[in-house]
């Protein structure tokens, strides 16, 4: 009866990997004691919105093919540790794994991501920048990579994809790998496979910082992609205002969460004041003050840095060129000042270990 049932259950396909459960390995553990049939399926991430699907689906196919009288019992567990391991396998020459992340969008999260990790490696380090938003890639623009497609070479069966090398740093988006209109409507699922596939094909080599770009918010997305990393440590991006810092205190909780407990170094408050190039010495509060510092004072961490918003900075990130290459710039001053910082906060962070 076992090869009956299995045989049934080749015919439920799972929606967003267009392929059936059995084949994809998601069948385990398969049971039969007297009119009970158990077995366990293996979901890409613990928060798998096809739970419902599957137990219906697969319920209702043995119950046509095999035995309509059958009482069918369904447990599920996640690939999370299974994929934790393969990933850290691929990451065990890099010394430290920091998220930049933000329960709100649009504070620039993805700028500081950029000009940290480039100002780190003016400092000397090897650094690598991973681009974790797979829905909405953006360091490929901030970069000027838009038009690069990263070499992918065969290792036996294996593909192996070499990240691109601009500015001192390795850089993987998965923004240089689809077209650059092509939208990334996926699920959890398909997500979380396609975040392991860009880390585990990519070769890191040996780097001192590799510096990853969560998405913004706090969803069962983040929360997978967290614990599929071996990350060392977060810094929180924020702006001054009051809803910014109300959605990074989520944010910071998440870390805080038992199952992740992943240290929250410092806070960076971006776009502090406005700063009109006719008058530098002049300063704008045009969003508020004072979001950055509530933030470190709530939970005791380092503020690591306020960036002014300059004009002109968008357009440059817009042309690939990061704020911090311009040499004698306040925002190259402002950056190092926060890249320094952050090296003293993880060495304090590895000394405590």
């Amino acid at each position: 009866m076992t090869e009956k049932i299995l045989e049934a259950l080749s015919n439920v396909i799972d929606p967003d990997l267009h392929k059936d459960l059995v084949s994809l390995g998601m069948i385990q553990n398969l049971t039969i004691e007297g009119d009970v049939v158990s077995f366990t399926i293996i979901l890409t991430t613990p928060a798998c919105p096809l739970k419902s699907k599957f137990v219906k689906d697969c319920t209702d196919i043995i119950h046509k093919q095999v035995d309509q009288n059958l009482k069918v019992n369904i447990s599920f567990i996640s690939r999370v540790a299974q994929q934790r391991r393969v990933v850290a396998e691929r990451l065990s020459k890099v010394k430290n794994l920091v998220a930049i992340a933000s329960g709100k969008g649009g504070v620039g999260k993805s700028t500081v991501a950029v000009n940290l990790a480039v100002s780190l490696a003016n400092m000397g380090a090897k650094v690598g920048l991973l681009d974790a938003d797979i829905n909405g890639p953006s360091l490929s623009v901030m970069l000027g990579l838009e038009e690069v497609q990263p070499y992918v070479k065969q290792e036996g069966d294996k593909s192996v994809i070499q990240p691109i090398v601009k500015f001192g740093i390795k850089i993987m988006s998965i923004g240089m790998l689809v077209a650059r209109n092509q939208p990334l409507v996926w699920r959890g699922p398909m997500l979380s496979n396609a975040f392991q596939q860009l880390v585990v094909d990519t070769e890191w080599g040996e780097l001192d910082y590799l510096i990853i770009d969560l998405p913004p918010g706090t969803g069962d997305i983040h929360l997978t992609l967290c614990q599929q990393l071996p990350l060392g440590s977060a810094i929180m991006v924020t702006t001054p205002q009051k809803v910014a810092v109300a959605d990074n205190l989520k944010t910071i909780e998440m870390f805080r969460m038992d199952s992740l407990k992943i240290p929250v170094i410092g806070v960076v408050e971006n776009m502090s004041y406005f700063i009109p190039l006719e008058h530098p010495e002049e300063k704008y509060y045009i969003f508020g003050s004072g979001g950055g510092k509530e933030l470190s004072e709530t939970y005791q961490i380092p503020l690591l840095g306020s960036i002014p918003f300059v004009m002109g900075v968008s357009d440059q990130a817009d042309q690939g060129i990061p704020a911090v290459a311009e040499k004698g710039s306040l925002l190259n001053k402002v950056f190092n000042d926060i890249a320094q910082g952050v090296a003293q906060q993880i060495s304090i962070l590895s000394s405590h270990k």
